[in-house]
């Protein structure tokens, strides 16, 4: 079976593009032209050339001796954290900042939780002298301040979106808005693999560099490409992807995706799409979703304003769905606590979306002649003032 999308833009009974009519051109343009432009020579060069001398890429590969010593198994930390910016999100940014030109836009919108996405975004506009709104929710922009001021400090002008819980749903539908009334000159760049067809595996895409780089580094420290497991993150679920990308065929790896339980499953403060998700239509895409019996969407909750989101990316829900994704969830406190341990193991500050993923490894059973990867999606700087409320420092 092949996990990648079709050509009609799903993954499996999920995907598609289901998007107002005036928003069909811009759509089907981007449809029409991305994998050409991508797998040009052109693009390519340009790309992997920012990749590495701007973004810092390859990113590392680290043995986490001490993390190894606790769980059992060899641990490797794919330190994405390292990047320019701080976070994976920069992948995705260059490559479609880089398309976004190609396609003759001049004016970018991007919708933005943590932040992260918002900070790339703003950067590679700096870059290359192009308009940046970022749209953010009235909370994330309040738990989030260093990535707003950083967003600003680019040239970015940060809009917040006042509905809804305030938070990274409602940035997004008001960026799709934006879009609407925009649909001639505006490029929307989005963050995650979510959204209509052709984004998820736009996205994805760009974010296959993590795996990519993964099979080389393991190949060159363990004399094979192959983990036994590999360990990421899911909200919208970019990180996720990327990581998992050149290994969804490959039944030999397993794939564990670890979402935001909030306070809990049992509770209405929680992120687990996947445990409490049903099958609809949010943003542009038909797949799991957290909504009611009437099918208006529940507002989702995580100490992690990345992982705030009450669906998951059409790719993710296909991996649920045929059992190729084992997946898991952590509530806030396991991320806490997951995110100190690495801290005074290692000593790497993790963003709290990564603290997810590694919270799993208490959920997980470990041989000792396993190696796992877990993509350390991000670093911890944007949440310290979190970390110092929780963890009372």
């Amino acid at each position: 079976m092949s996990y990648e999308v079709d050509k009609d833009g799903f993954y499996g009974d999920f995907g598609g593009a289901f998007v107002p009519e005036l928003l069909y051109p811009n759509v089907k343009e981007l449809e029409d032209n991305y994998i050409q432009i991508l797998e040009s020579d052109e693009f390519q060069d340009e790309y992997k050339s920012l990749l590495k001398d701007y973004v810092g890429r390859p990113s590392p590969l680290y043995l986490a001796k001490r993390l190894s010593a606790k769980y059992g198994g060899t641990i490797y930390l794919k330190r994405e954290d390292l990047n320019h910016t701080g976070a994976h999100k920069v992948n995705n940014t260059v490559g479609q900042i880089l398309l976004a030109q190609k396609l003759g836009k001049k004016r970018i919108i991007a919708e933005t939780g943590a932040g992260q996405h918002g900070v790339a975004t703003a950067t590679v506009c700096a870059l290359m002298d192009l308009e940046c709104i970022v749209y953010m929710g009235e909370v994330d922009i309040e738990r989030q301040a260093p990535n707003v001021a950083r967003m600003k400090m680019l040239g970015a002008e940060v809009r917040p979106a006042k509905s809804g819980s305030k938070t990274l749903k409602d940035a997004t539908n008001e960026a799709i808005r934006d879009w609407i009334n925009n649909p001639d000159d505006t490029y929307y760049l989005i963050g995650s693999v979510v959204g209509p067809h052709p984004y998820p595996d736009l996205v994805a895409r760009l974010q296959a560099v993590i795996s990519e780089e993964m099979k080389k580094q393991l190949k060159e420290k363990t004399g094979n490409e192959n983990p036994d497991k590999i360990i990421a993150c899911v909200g919208g679920g970019s990180n996720a992807a990327g990581a998992f990308y050149h290994y969804m065929d490959n039944d030999d790896v397993e794939l564990i995706a670890v979402e935001a339980a909030g306070l809990g499953v049992d509770t209405d403060k929680t992120a687990a799409t996947t445990t409490l998700g049903t099958a609809g239509i949010i943003h542009g895409s038909k797949t799991l979703l957290m909504q009611d019996e009437y099918g208006q969407i529940t507002e989702p909750h995580s100490i992690s304003a990345g992982l705030d989101y009450p669906g998951i990316g059409p790719m993710h829900a296909h991996l649920f769905k045929t059992g190729r994704g084992t997946f898991l969830n952590a509530t806030d406190r396991e991320a806490l606590m997951a995110a100190q341990e690495l801290t005074l193991l290692e000593g790497i500050i993790p963003a709290l979306e990564s603290s997810h993923a590694l919270a799993a490894l208490k959920k997980i059973e470990i041989k000792e002649n396993d190696t796992i990867v877990i993509n350390l999606s991000g670093r911890g700087d944007k949440d310290l003032e979190t970390y110092r409320k929780y963890l009372k420092y």
